[in-house]
């Protein structure tokens, strides 16, 4: 496996947004709101708990968690 390259800046809110957006509309994440003091609410299911991420950080490295998860669970097609 190739290593990918390391970030040159950290994520944005915006980018957060987006990643959260993605993932709620492909049905990843139940929900993703953004707080006004800056932190992301975030729902698995409908009845699961809600955690409590810090920042456009935790919501990127949340996103990559859920890419690798679904690209490692899905049969190889080659």
């Amino acid at each position: 496996m190739i290593p990918l390259p390391s970030r040159s800046s950290e994520p944005n809110a915006a980018e957060a947004g987006a990643w959260a957006d993605v993932l709620v509309r492909r049905r990843l994440l139940h929900t993703a709101v953004f707080t006004p003091n800056r932190q992301w609410l975030v729902q698995d299911r409908p009845d699961g708990p809600v955690r409590v991420l810090l920042g456009p950080a935790d919501v990127v490295a949340l996103a990559a968690t859920i890419q690798h998860r679904t690209r490692t669970m899905r049969p190889e097609t080659r």
